[in-house]
Parts: structure tokens; sequence; C-alpha cells
């Protein structure tokens, strides 16, 4: 019984059997090779040659010719593992390299030798074997391609973490992408970034190491694209095959196979549970992707998301902070006759870039001019909102033709009584363009700085008084008014502390600084501005700054060729008396020729409103202004703050025809306000002055 199992187990054994060792080799994928070191010759199988994507007759014997479907960087590195194996006397070594099929797509392959050596360990000749190796279950731990692969993703997902959390703007990620220095040693050939935005998805960068790929700058979320596919789902997608990119994405596919794309993922980069964007990184030469380098690569979108979102946070609070200060201030500056005006406002770019810093431009009757420079306490929006009010305030009290003093002290007790722990600093002047005269008061603030014409700058020291809030509390509401003169062509700085704050120096050595940058700085105010602006960026301070600066103009100001004034008290004929002699003395020596008649009426009807209509004496001043044109103005101030009214006279009523005589015969006038009064002026155009005529009574 036992021999006819026998006999029939044999009868069913195959006639081959066992198999040769060529034929367990090639139905494996595997072939041998044998390198005589002497000779240099290499004999490599057939089976071998097929592993290696070559066949006999592309091969001729000599081991360079295997290069021709070996990456130079695989080339390299296979000559580097034999080389170091022959020289540290190894006995065996073994490496998995890449092999390129003609069709483009790529394999791994798996090698292994003996080395034999003669009785003086001189190598002579390498017996071996080629292996195809797909993917095989912990292939990956024995590729030292892989671990070097596996730390440079490592690096880089390391180095874009820590770069990213310096990013405040989403320009700011978009430079790390673009930056070969960030992503380069990931092998990439580009990098595709895309904003989720209204549904739709925006491509903000592309083509960070290579050329551009020419995707649409605009796509649906249900459009037949990689990145629309990850938003959709949620999830990654690794496309590991030129096939696999052909095949899945057939409207993109023609625009990639030209750059020489054969692998690619894309990964949705997810912020508090929702698509905010979608990350693509393209390859060249890449092999598939192992397990573990998905996971760096997700997390590696994971930090960008990350980035992104902090990014975006950032520059919406950045807006609104913006905003918010944009309509404190003034929305546009107005032109003043006879000035040249530059404004400037420059965030700490800390926290919510905003803060209490102020400066405005107030228009003045007469064609004077309010310049003010403040500063809030705090950097947040409770100080922005004061200094809101604080400037509007501020402006209504000049507006109204108080004295600087008044303006400061009574914007003093307005912020004292504001429901607010807060102070503020400030430096407010009034300029008068046509006679140059700046009256300047200060309330806790740093002193303004004067340019002379020939570049030389010098600070104005200014008496000054309590900060804006605390004199009010401490009942100390003095602020002494300080007066210069600004000649044509000087310029007139004002600033907060922003711009002379250096780290580690005191105020005064901050502001010694900016007297020099000003003193080498452009004539021109616009570009002047903007070289002090560039000194705060560069410093990089933890202040805010705004910055005023005002130069006179110096052809077409009209100048003040003299001025005269007469005190005119109720009931005192005689001062009206000397007030309409000391006029017809100004007309004769200013050479007024025939407007002199007209001048007399008009000035004569104003004073007499005056007297007749308030309870107060009045001030009579005559002036000429020149420049442009030779103007006379004659200014009448009382006491009254009510404003003069024209009137319809009947046809024999005797009152009610003088405003009516003014506009007549004036060329312009009006009427401005003074703190608790009011001056009634008006100007004459007079023709040049005939020759030999004195310019002064």
């Amino acid at each position: 019984m036992a021999e006819r199992r026998a006999t029939s187990a044999a009868e069913s054994v195959p006639d081959d059997w066992p198999a040769r060792p060529e034929l367990s080799l090639a139905l494996n994928r595997m072939g041998c090779f044998d390198w005589d070191l002497d000779s240099g010759l290499m004999y490599v199988d057939p089976p071998a040659l097929g592993v290696l994507g070559m066949t006999a007759d592309q091969y001729d014997g000599h081991p360079s010719s295997l290069g021709r479907t070996l990456p130079t960087t695989e080339t390299a590195r296979l000559d580097a593992v034999v080389s170091q194996a022959l020289k540290d006397g190894s006995e065996r070594y073994s490496t998995y390299i890449r092999v390129r099929h003609e069709d483009g797509e790529q394999s791994w392959v798996h090698t292994q030798a003996t080395i034999q050596r003669d009785g003086t360990g001189r190598p002579y000749r390498i017996i071996g074997i080629f292996r195809d190796a797909p993917g095989e279950p912990g292939g990956e731990s024995g590729r030292p391609d892989l671990a070097e692969e596996r730390i440079r993703v490592t690096s880089v997902v390391e180095r874009v973490t820590a770069i990213l959390a310096h990013a405040r703007t989403v320009p700011d990620v978009i430079d790390v992408l673009n930056d070969a220095r960030a992503l380069g040693h990931l092998g990439l050939a580009s990098v595709i970034l895309g904003l989720v935005e209204g549904g739709r998805i925006h491509i903000v960068a592309e083509g960070q190491l290579g050329q551009p790929i020419p995707e649409f700058d605009w796509t649906g979320i249900d459009d037949p694209f990689p990145m629309s596919e990850v938003v959709r789902t949620l999830k990654p997608r690794f496309i590991e095959t030129r096939q696999d990119f052909a095949t899945s994405y057939p409207v993109l596919w023609p625009h990639l196979d030209p750059l020489g794309v054969s692998r690619a993922a894309y990964l949705p980069l997810i912020a508090q549970g929702r698509p905010i964007a979608t990350l693509g990184l393209l390859y060249k030469d890449k092999e598939g992707f192992g397990a573990e380098e998905r996971n760096l690569i997700v997390t590696l979108g994971t930090s960008i998301a990350q980035g992104l979102q902090r990014a975006m946070l950032f520059e919406q609070e950045h807006d609104l902070a913006e905003g918010l200060q944009q309509a404190m201030l003034p929305r546009r500056i107005p032109a003043i006759p006879g000035t040249h005006i530059a404004v400037r406002y420059r965030s700490a770019r800390i926290g919510r870039d905003i803060g209490g810093d102020w400066y405005d431009v107030i228009p003045l009757p007469g064609g004077r001019v309010g310049v003010a420079v403040g500063d809030v306490q705090g950097h947040d929006t409770h100080a922005s909102a004061v200094m809101g009010q604080l400037r509007i305030v501020l402006r209504a009290y000049a507006a109204e033709g108080h004295s600087p003093s008044t303006v400061m002290a009574r914007a003093s007790i307005f912020l004292h009584e504001l429901d607010t722990d807060r102070f503020a600093t400030c430096a407010y002047g009034e300029v008068d363009p046509p006679t140059g005269m700046v009256h300047l008061v200060r309330a806790g603030h740093i002193d303004p700085l004067l340019r002379h014409t020939d570049g030389t700058c010098r600070r104005l020291p200014l008496a000054g008084g309590l900060p804006l809030g605390l004199s009010a509390e401490f009942r100390r509401l003095e602020y002494p008014v300080t007066t210069v003169e600004l000649d044509p062509g000087e310029t007139l700085l004002m600033c907060t502390d922003g711009l002379v704050e250096v780290p580690g120096a005191d105020l005064d050595d901050g502001i010694q600084q900016l007297t020099q940058i000003v003193r080498d700085g452009p004539y021109d105010i616009q570009q002047l501005a903007e070289k002090l602006c560039a000194v705060v960026e560069d410093r990089g301070g933890e202040d805010d700054m705004a910055l005023l600066l005002l130069r006179r103009r110096g052809t077409d100001v009209p100048q003040s060729s003299g001025k005269l004034q007469q005190h005119v008290a109720q009931g005192d004929p005689d001062a009206l008396s000397s007030a309409r002699h000391m006029i017809r003395a100004a007309l004769r020596a200013w050479g007024a020729g025939e407007r002199s008649d007209d001048i007399e009426l008009v000035a004569d009807e104003l004073m007499t409103n005056a007297l007749l209509h308030t309870d107060g004496p009045g001030v009579v001043t005559v002036r000429m202004l020149t420049g442009y044109e030779r103007r006379l103005r004659v200014e009448v101030e009382d006491t009254s703050s009510a404003l003069p009214r024209r009137r319809e006279a009947g046809e024999s009523g005797v009152s009610g025809r003088g405003l009516l005589l003014v506009d007549r015969l004036a060329d312009v006038w009006g009427v401005e306000s003074r703190g608790g009064g009011k001056v009634v002026w008006c100007e004459f155009v007079c023709p040049p002055r005939a020759a030999g005529q004195t310019s002064r009574p």
C-alpha cells in the first residue's frame, strides 16, 4: 500500500522538478551579475537586464552602460555604496535603486552582492543579483535613500513651521511657499496655493521652483480639478503615476504633461473644521509616496493651514483697526494758500495696530490755519475713540476763533469731564501764512522742530503746560503761548513721540537724532515725510506715530507791508476820529490810489456798526498784503458774537444799507468768530504803487 502511494506521488512530479536556479530567478524577477574588477567587465544575465529595463543588445558588458536606465542621482548613489564597501573591507553590500523605464515610470530595484578578495584583501570580483522590489513589506527600513528622504522631509516640516510662526499676513505665507530655502529640499517642481473664497478657489501662488502651472486663477469647487476635489472631500489626494493624473483630471493634465510632472500631493488646508485653502505639491522624478512620507506631508499641510489662518485673522483685525483709525483721522487735508502741508500716520504694528495718535489741519478765518498733533494714552480701541472725540472738540474750539491757549484749556476740560481715565498730550499752533507768525502752545507734548531754508534744523522750546485732562483735574489750565516767525521756505515739524523714541536711549537723544535726519533729509516735504516714516518702520518701535509738516511758501504768499491798529472805545469821538485819520494816512503811504474813497467809506461804515450794535469797544486794523497782488485789508473787531445781517431798507429808511454798501464796494468781505467776539473784514485790490511812494506810513 505504501509502495503504491510512493509510486503515485513520483508519477505526479513535473519532469523539470526541482526547478533550475535560472528558472527560479526569472520567475521571481531576479537576475545575476558577475563583475570582474581587474578587466572592468560585468556579465549581466537576461533576467537581470529585464529587471533593469534593458535588453541584451542595449548592454555592451561595461557597467557604465547600465546608467542609461538609472537617473543620474541613482547612479551616483550606487557608485558611492559600492566604493564605500570596497574601501572599508566589507564582504557584502545591499541597497535599493530607482530604475526609469521607457514610458517614464520609475520602479524600485534591490541589489545585493558578495565581494571576493585575494589573500592581501584586495577586491577582484563582485558577484550579485538585481531584484524587482515593488512596495515590498519592510523594504523601506532597509533603504538608506528613504531614511535620508524621511529626515529631509521632517526637517522641511520643522523649518516651515518655525518660519510660519513669524508670518503675519497672507503674502508672508505665500513668500514662505515661494522660498526655495523653505520647501526646496522637498524636490518640488511647483507649489500651488488656492484660497477658498465665496464658493470658489482663488489661485494666489504658483510656480514656486519651476515653470508656472497655467491653471485657472479662479476655479469652482465642483470643477474637475484636484484642488476642487480635496475641498469637497476634505481628504488629501496623492497622485502617484502620470496615468492616474491623465485619467482622473483630463482637463488639467495637458497643462502639466509638458512640464514633466509625474507625481503630486493635494491637501485641504482646514481651520476650525472648514477648508480655508488648498495646497498642491507637484514633483518631477518622484517615486511613490510611502506611508510615513504621506503623514509628514499632511503634517506640513496642517502647519501651513495654521499659519494661513493666523495670517487671515491678523489681516481681518488689522483691516478693522486700520479702518477705525482712518475714520478717526481727517479724511483729507485742505489746501491752505501760502503753505505746503504733509501729514503721515504709522501704526506700531503690534497688537491691534491702533492707537490714540492724531494730526489735524484746521482752516481758520482770514487765511490762517490751525495745526495740531496729539497722543491719547494707550494702544487700543478706547484710545482711538477718545482721540476721535478730542480731535473734533479741539477742531471746533479752534474754528470758533479762540486763542491757542483757550483752545487747549477748553480741550483739557472736555477730556476731564469725559467718561475716561485717559489723558492726552498735544501741541497746537495757529499759523498766519501772509505774515509768517505762528502762535504755539504745548500740553505735555514734545517740542516741535523748525527747519530753515539752508537745511539747518533746531528745536523750538515751548514753555508748555500739563497734559490734557490732567491740567483740568489739578486746575492748572495755563498754557503759555510761544510766538515764532516762519520765513518763506521754512518748515514747521510737529510729531508724536513715536517718531523720536529710540530703544535704549532717552527722549532728548531721540530728538537730536530726529533733528539730524531732518537736516540731512530731502527738501520736498512729501519726500521728507516718507523718509521719516521709513525711519520709524526700520526702527520697529512699540508706539504709533503721527507727523505734520508745514512749509511756508516763498513766492506767492501775500506779505504784510505794514499794519496799523487803533482801539476805539464806546462814546469816544476822539478815538473814532483818530481811527479815520489813521486810515487816510495808511492809504496815502501805501498808494491806494483811486480806491481811497471806497476804502474810507467802507471802513467808516464798519466802525460805526461796531459801536452802534455792540456794548463794547472795537479795534480797527489796517494792513497791506503784497505778493501775487496788492490787497489792502480792513478789520474791525468787537466783543459781540452776534453776526451781522443784511436788511432791506425802506424807501425812506436810513438803516439797513451798511452791509449792502460793503458788499458793493469791497472786492471781498467776511466775518470771523474770535472767541467771545467777531471780526468783520474786507479787502480791496490796489494798483501797484507809483514810483517814489513810500511803503510805510
